[in-house]
């Protein structure tokens, strides 16, 4: 089974991103800052990483930063899902390291859609 860790503040957010990960299949782990889903990483490296930009704590650029430089860290997909939605943001979310960009609010569809597009649904 894939797994997945939601980094993200709002608790909203990651419930509802808990729903839809787990009825594609994945078992799904959560933080609600960055520093959390580093210690959530080290314990268990996951598949894919659902990551928000603005949060406490650390943000979710420099959450990817640190990810990357772990053992194990260039393996998950990580896809940024913010309300930050120019191009900007996009290009330097990519630079940073991710692989995919989805805009909140998403549904289960899009979601999906950006899970397949890194080969992970």
């Amino acid at each position: 089974m894939k797994t997945c860790l939601v980094v993200d503040d709002s608790r909203v957010i990651r419930k509802v991103s808990r729903h839809i990960l787990e009825t594609l299949g994945f078992r799904v782990e959560e933080a609600e800052d960055g520093m959390q889903g580093l210690q959530r990483c080290d314990a268990m490296m996951p598949d894919v990483v659902l990551l928000d930009w603005n949060m406490p704590v650390m943000t979710g650029i420099e959450f990817i930063a640190k990810l990357r430089q772990r053992p194990g860290g260039d393996t998950p997909k990580v896809v940024f899902c913010t309300t930050e939605n120019d191009v900007a943001h996009i290009r330097e979310a990519i630079s940073a390291g991710a692989d995919e960009y989805v805009m909140k609010p998403f549904d289960h569809e899009t979601l999906q859609i950006k899970l397949q597009l890194v080969g992970m649904a």
